[in-house]
């Protein structure tokens, strides 16, 4: 290829490359401004042009980042928070604000890998980058606003409460806390959770999220549509499963014996039966707070995997005369067919039948 072909080809794609980020930076541009008004901010950056062109000299512009710490400082005062960013006074500080936006990002498993890979110092050096960032910070805010508004009431006690307190109880069972007595104020247990929850986070390390990819309104509109037609794929096979089960067990009930047990094996069978449901309560929330640790695929045929799973039982073997189930369609041969003579007066009938309808067509 000559040297006009390839610089003519390299200037083609780097048209489409500036075409495609122009066009992620415009539909970053309009949700960051949604969700900045929707948010209740008044700021200097209200409009999107004035949001661009602060998002276009990143963390070296004040504005931007007194913005993005208004949305931290907004989220600490809402949720548990550990991390925070300090405004800057010029361009000198942008390296100091995006290594603190950075442990944000990190607390928060921000799924941008633009915001959380590369070089800390040049993350927030372009406007798309930035738009992502206020998007992200926006959308995390606004989900703890309304997580803040369903939650109880921390005055008083749970007493007279009885939901509050079984989900309460279910909490501190699962990080193993003392029985929660029903006198206990509130606020101190409230108090309680959050320092055991804060301890655990520390020590525990969460795997990055299983799905990272960043979708515009169409793909989400067709994941959607993926996810009902597997919801409706999965409610088909539920369904069949479960009335093979109900078939199964009823097959069970024929016998004299069980006849006589019927109740005790209904007392035993229909708690399970109403716990066996059609319906899938998997949603798109749940596809993105997956881990990567969820994704692992164990093969059943795995040495490895065998020894965790192997029972007792595999090591029977069957004594004496075991009869033939059969199973092997390919070892039976059909059988041949048999011709024989006609009988005599066989055709008659058909002759009748002719006069008949020779009677008739007359």
């Amino acid at each position: 290829m000559s040297e006009c072909g390839s610089e003519e080809l390299e200037a083609e794609e780097e048209e489409k490359m500036e075409v495609g980020d122009g066009g992620e930076t415009e539909t970053a541009l309009r949700e960051a401004a949604a969700l900045l008004q929707e948010l209740g901010y008044t700021g200097p950056l209200c409009s999107e042009d004035a949001l661009l062109r602060s998002c276009e000299s990143g963390a070296e512009c004040q504005l931007f980042t007194a913005l993005c710490v208004w949305l931290v400082s907004e989220l600490k005062s809402v949720t548990f928070l550990v991390e925070n960013v300090s405004p800057t006074e010029g361009p000198g500080d942008s390296e100091t604000f995006q290594l603190e936006m950075s442990g944000v990002m990190s607390e928060l498993h921000c799924p941008y890998t633009s915001l959380t890979s590369g070089n800390v110092t040049s993350r927030l050096m372009t406007p798309t980058n930035c738009l992502h960032l206020i998007v992200f910070l926006s959308t995390e805010l606004e989900a703890a606003r309304l997580l803040k508004r369903s939650s109880v009431s921390t005055s008083g006690s749970v007493r007279h409460n009885k939901d509050v307190l079984d989900e309460l109880r279910l909490v501190g069972k699962a990080l193993d806390l003392p029985e929660i007595s029903p006198e206990v104020q509130a606020m101190e247990l409230m108090r309680d959770l959050e320092n055991k929850i804060t301890e655990l986070s520390r020590t525990s390390l969460m795997s990055p999220p299983l799905f990272k990819a960043q979708l515009e309104l169409g793909q989400w509109e067709t994941l959607q549509e993926l996810h009902d037609s597997m919801l409706r794929e999965y409610e088909c096979r539920m369904r069949m499963l479960v009335t093979r089960f109900d078939v199964t067990v009823q097959s069970f009930h024929w016998s004299e014996r069980a006849q006589v047990k019927e109740k005790s094996m209904n007392e035993v069978y229909w708690p399970l039966r109403k716990s066996l449901t059609a319906e899938s309560r998997i949603t798109i929330p749940h596809l993105l707070a997956a881990r990567e640790d969820y994704s692992r695929i164990l093969r059943t045929c795995n040495a490895t995997f065998c020894q965790k799973t192997r029972t007792a039982i595999q090591k029977v073997l069957m004594s004496g005369s075991v009869p033939d189930r059969g199973g092997r369609p390919n070892e039976i041969e059909a059988p041949m067919p048999m011709w024989e003579k006609r009988r005599e007066g066989g055709g008659g009938g058909q002759q009748r039948w002719g006069k008949r309808n020779k009677r008739k067509k007359k």
